[in-house]
């Protein structure tokens, strides 16, 4: 991850997550590398992270 430290990127990408819920995480993380040029070969450790993120929302919301 080029010009951001590993951990900021997981903890923008948790908080963006949290704000917009979104139906396909992988589509989401597409989106997120693309917009904010992260270096390719994250992105199913990034997808991961956001149906993780996605599960603890959706079990703390029940």
């Amino acid at each position: 991850m080029a010009k951001h430290s590993q951990n900021e990127v997981k903890e923008s990408l948790k908080e963006l997550t949290r704000i917009f819920q979104p139906k396909d995480p992988r589509k989401f993380v597409k989106d997120y590398i693309r917009k904010y040029r992260i270096t390719g070969g994250y992105e199913d450790e990034l997808t991961t992270l956001v149906e993780n993120e996605l599960g603890r929302i959706n079990s703390s919301v029940s």
